[in-house]
């Protein structure tokens, strides 16, 4: 498994407009793999409080509202009921459809997935957070070419402020299809620009450590190690960089660490059989 974003304290992956950040949780095995959903978001959408705003789009913000909050707690059904009122409200309310495409995804419904997030971005053309969740989406679905077009078109926005978790998604997608370099110069790029985020700093580490430059990726997952963010993957890899570089003092600290914290864990277990290189 490449990482669990459940065991992670804070983390994102797809992105909703209007300040909503939604964590997607992500399971994989090597570079191909599929996606699991566990959502949270980190805010409510900005209240409008121009007094100009059109009724119809007054009552269809208040309906996305109501869905993301049935997202977050994981009703679906009823995000997708408040949804259709949101867009009965307003048809061209672009972030409704961002949101209906993040479901559709939850739901393993890609076409429908798809059509949503084609209809945000044709009615924004500069919506980068539908782009960039279209981008993930297209990775999921193994169509590399397809997905890294759509996070370098959000990435080209000026005004965008999630670049970080933009070039992470990319430096993960593009490690999946085997561009080594490419992926170690996103995901470089999205530590620069948010260094606390704990699968780009893993991701990362990990790597490098594929790569043999266990130096650096030594770097890496210490700083996550020593932080509050560490889990049993986080440290397991730490265990495996420490043996490569000889540091057999940290190696056993951080192995302590892993048996004590999580010592039902399959990293746990690995350890325990020596499974240095499975």
């Amino acid at each position: 498994m490449d990482y669990s974003v459940a065991s992670w304290r804070r983390a994102g992956v797809l992105m909703l407009g209007a300040g909503l950040v939604v964590v997607l949780a992500l399971t994989a095995s090597g570079c191909a793999s599929g996606a699991g959903a566990a959502a949270t978001t980190a805010g409510k959408p900005d209240m409008v409080t121009d007094s100009d705003e059109p009724d119809a789009r007054k009552r269809a913000r208040i309906r996305l509202e109501l869905a993301v909050g049935y997202y977050e707690q994981g009703q679906t059904a009823i995000a997708l009921d408040e949804l259709k009122l949101s867009l009965a409200a307003d048809p061209n309310y672009g972030e409704a459809f961002n949101l209906r495409g993040l479901i559709y995804m939850r739901l393993n419904d890609y076409a429908l997935a798809q059509d949503s997030f084609q209809r945000a971005i044709a009615l924004n053309a500069s919506d980068s957070n539908a782009q960039h969740n279209y981008g993930w989406l297209q990775c999921q679905r193994e169509q590399y070419a397809q997905a890294d077009q759509l996070f370098a078109q959000a990435l080209a926005n000026p005004f965008y402020g999630e670049r970080a978790k933009t070039f992470m998604a990319r430096g993960l997608c593009q490690v999946r299809a085997n561009q080594l370099d490419e992926g170690e110069r996103s995901l470089t790029r999205s530590y620069e620009l948010d260094a606390g985020n704990p699968i780009t700093g893993y991701n990362l580490a990990k790597l490098l450590f594929r790569r043999s430059e266990f130096v650096r990726a030594q770097f890496y997952v210490r700083r996550l190690n020593n932080s509050e963010l560490a889990n049993a993957e986080s440290l397991w890899l730490g265990v495996k960089i420490e043996r490569r570089v000889g540091n057999q003092d940290a190696m056993r600290q951080l192995a302590a660490q892993l048996k004590k914290r999580f010592p039902q864990s399959k990293e746990a277990l690995a350890y325990e059989r020596e499974a240095f290189d499975e």
